[in-house]
């Protein structure tokens, strides 16, 4: 056996430093589950086409992008393929067939399972007895399990005992896995653990050596990196969001290397074990490693090949939607000019789509505006009388502003705490079933409560939100009026509220749930996966300050003193509209009467038949989802997103877009520099690409990018995320069911389609001002599209130029 701790190393030269970064960026965060928020997994590679990463990501790790043939055969049936699209789509891969040939040339292209990368342990499964564990299952158990330890109870202690202090990842590892004789056993491999003391103590020096025993070419460093990561994608995930909270914080600290080192360690223990211990089989293993390093150009090509016909449906079935969408916003809709009474400012969210037609259904006099759910304010909540505070912005930003409410009572103080203390030890794993058994009679109340709705499900810390005053500061100093002002009419400059109606809503949104490890991914994402409810508290009493409004006044915002801002929260599992404060009868109605056409609307998507049923019927029957511990589908959240629209409402007005849409509000006519638009496209477009890619990903990919089924779900580290069952990788992405009903999928993948209504040089000005915008355009990660001022016609940007929408 090697002496691979005493053996001479070349230490990784700079450009192999930069190949492994390289490979290092390509894994998107996974935000943890009090926190969770939708993501593009393929965030990383977005400076590459989106074609190029589906044919890479296909031959490193048989990552699904695309659909099935079966899948987009049925589209075509369906007629959500028109056939003027699939001939734009097949010109589009100068692909020359008729519509005929197109679709037999889908249905005979390749289906079975093509030749992939394979790490080393995937070569050795091939030679091994069926009946011994396979390689592959027991690495990905091993490391899974070594994370979760690590991160769940070494680090925290870590934290606590010693400030900053961090053990490294891959030490941590190393000095587990040389005590751990019960791998040898597990494996039937005697003397394994000789293999794992022998390594370097040192992450760099590890991968340095394995890169050289292994003989991976320079070419071949970055994409062999990435398929090993790849290989533990859920840990890998983990680690890039601590990654994320470190670059916002501005502070080196990432596991990635270590994590990386972790998995080539295995690889560089099978070559060397197998080496030794089975020549004959490492002969066949080496033949095979060696002849794939020098086929990846060629297996690429392959699977471009393979995937072109799904490529052209696949394109086809975005263009048809947008054809369809175009016809929709072209029409001719009859105009009329009415008497604001209320306004409504809801998240941008696709389910505010549904909410905001039924509110605007009531009255011609009622108008609403689409904005980002964080309403514009970047801040942390932070719970009085506890040392809590969560973020309640976006997950690409990092909150500068904290927003405290003054001191409760001290004796709610002290039962909030209780509260806080009770719901972390009943939610862990290992109290669960000793707290009702301890606790007895008095905690079968409390279950009986639960089962009958008897008290809310609401998370304690969120009892600390209530009608009491809100402090913001920044910087440890409270804000002043002056600045508040500043902020309170950038927020108002981006909602275009110039002229006000007696009464406005601020209407949140946030979900309610019970026994739903992913709830907040249920929530506002633009809150960081929390409840709106702070945001729009603290923005009304901003809006409502006297102080505050002489303020915005000397900055040329007029508020008229009858004008009364109103918090509210859209419950989007329920459909129904709290307000913070008193409306009059008629808004109150009007709420009403919007929630049970929002119902009636979506009660068809959750299996529930609303004929002949009165409002009281239909609401509990939507209440008694939220409180059933079994109910596993307690709404759909944004599944079958499609589009976004940045436009006047008017642009919209009267439209059915069916909950596809996200709607910003938007007049290109307001914002003569177009500094509200370049804030838009690079923040809220951003965040509708990730939830967009996020639900795309979790169907076309279940087992790398979706968490599989929910029934099965274990969690890890009280927040860290899950396991399906006992093992594996830590699994991230949707349950399986967020995005299907046990018949038919919920949610047809299809890149993001993006209507902005603006001069077509403003966008692409904004898009070679801008890096990020540009790459997620021009590589066809979504497609933009311009509204003409006029609303007369549209275009959409492709290959550099902007052409008319046909």
């Amino acid at each position: 056996m090697l002496n691979m701790q005493n053996k001479p190393i070349t230490p990784l030269s700079a450009p192999q430093q930069q190949q492994l970064l390289s490979a290092e960026a390509r894994i998107a965060p996974t935000w943890p589950l009090d926190q969770l928020i939708a993501v593009n997994p393929f965030w990383g590679m977005r400076e590459l086409p989106f074609d190029a990463v589906a044919h890479k990501m296909s031959a490193l790790a048989q990552v699904r992008m695309l659909m099935p043939v079966a899948f987009y055969v049925a589209q075509w049936q369906q007629q959500a393929i028109q056939e003027a699209a699939l001939q734009q789509a097949a010109q589009h891969y100068d692909v020359l067939r008729g519509t005929t040939e197109l679709l037999n040339w889908l249905k005979q292209s390749h289906c079975g399972e093509l030749p992939h990368w394979h790490t080393l342990a995937d070569l050795l499964d091939r030679h091994r007895s069926e009946h011994k564990m396979p390689w592959q299952e027991e690495i990905s158990h091993q490391i899974s399990q070594f994370c979760a330890a690590h991160y769940q109870q070494v680090q925290p202690i870590l934290k606590q005992t010693h400030g900053q202090d961090k053990l490294c990842l891959y030490r941590h590892w190393h000095e587990t896995v040389s005590r751990d004789l019960g791998i040898s056993i597990v494996m039937g491999e005697s003397g394994l653990a000789d293999y794992f003391k022998a390594l370097p103590t040192d992450p760099d020096t590890l991968i340095a050596l394995a890169v050289e025993t292994l003989e991976v070419d320079f070419n071949a460093l970055s994409d062999y990196a990435h398929m090993l990561l790849l290989d533990i994608n859920g840990w890998g995930s983990w680690v890039a969001y601590e990654r994320w909270q470190a670059d916002l914080a501005k502070q080196p600290a990432s596991d990635m290397r270590a994590l990386l080192a972790i998995r080539m360690a295995w690889e560089l223990v099978i070559w060397q074990y197998v080496s030794d211990r089975h020549p004959t089989t490492f002969t066949r293993i080496k033949y095979h490693w060696n002849k794939q390093k020098l086929q990846l150009p060629e297996i690429i090509a392959e699977h471009k090949s393979a995937l072109l016909p799904r490529m052209v449906f696949q394109r086809a079935l975005e263009l048809s939607y947008q054809m369809t969408l175009t016809e929709q916003l072209l029409a001719d809709l009859p105009s009329a000019n009415h008497e604001v009474t209320l306004q409504a400012a809801f998240c941008i969210d696709v389910r505010s789509e549904v909410i905001r037609r039924a509110l605007e259904a009531q009255n011609a006099g009622i108008q609403t505006l689409g904005y980002a759910g964080f309403f514009g304010l970047p801040l942390e909540y932070h719970a009085t009388n506890c040392r809590f505070s969560r973020p309640q912005l976006p997950g690409l930003l990092k909150a500068p502003i904290t927003a405290i409410q003054t001191p409760a009572p001290q004796a709610l103080a002290t039962h909030r705490q209780q509260a806080g203390r009770w719901h972390s030890w009943s939610h862990s794993a290992a109290a669960s079933f000793s707290m009702v058994e301890s606790m007895g009679m008095s905690y079968f109340y409390q279950l009986l409560s639960k089962v009958f709705a008897l008290d809310s499900a609401r998370h304690p810390v969120d009892s600390h939100i209530d009608d009491r005053k809100w402090r913001l500061k920044q910087d440890g100093k409270d804000i002043c009026a002056a600045d508040q002002a500043k902020l309170a009419a950038g927020i108002l400059a981006g909602m275009g509220l110039k002229t006000f109606a007696d009464t406005v809503l601020l209407v949140g949104h946030g979900a309610h749930t019970t026994n739903n490890l992913h709830e907040a991914g249920l929530q506002c994402g633009a809150c960081g996966g929390q409840s709106g409810e702070v945001n729009v508290k603290v923005l009304a009493q901003l809006l409502n300050d006297p102080a505050v409004r002489t303020e915005l006044s000397k900055l040329e915002v007029n508020i008229p003193a009858n004008t009364r801002f109103v918090a509210a929260l859209h419950n989007t599992t329920t459909e129904a509209i709290v307000t913070y404060d008193d409306v009059s009868q008629d808004v109150s109605e009007w709420l009403q009467q919007a929630s049970h056409m929002a119902r009636v609307e979506r009660a068809q998507t959750l299996a529930l038949n609303p004929e002949g049923m009165s409002q009281q019927a239909l609401h509990k029957q939507f209440i008694a989802r939220t409180t059933d511990w079994s109910q596993v589908r307690p709404e759909w959240g944004l599944a079958n997103n499609a589009a976004f629209i940045v436009a006047p409402r008017k642009t919209t007005q009267g439209l059915d877009l069916q909950g596809r849409v996200f709607l910003h509000e938007y007049d290109c006519q307001q914002d003569p520099d177009f500094s509200q638009l370049t804030t838009i496209l690079t923040a809220p477009m951003l965040v509708t690409n990730w939830i967009n890619m996020q639900y795309n990903a979790s169907v076309t990919d279940t087992h790398k990018y979706g968490s599989g089924n929910k029934v099965l779900h274990n969690v890890v580290g009280g927040r860290i995320g899950v396991f399906e069952g006992n093992g594996g990788d830590l699994r991230i992405g949707l349950p399986i069911q967020s995005v299907h009903n046990g018949e038919k999928w919920m949610h047809t993948p299809q890149r993001l389609s993006v209507f902005v209504q603006a001069p077509e040089d403003a966008l692409t000005r904004i898009m070679a001002e801008h890096e990020v915008v540009k790459q997620l355009v021009e590589n066809e990660w979504l497609y933009l599209l311009a509204i003409a001022p006029d609303g007369q016609s549209v275009s959409r940007f492709q290959h550099g130029q902007w052409l008319p929408l046909c």
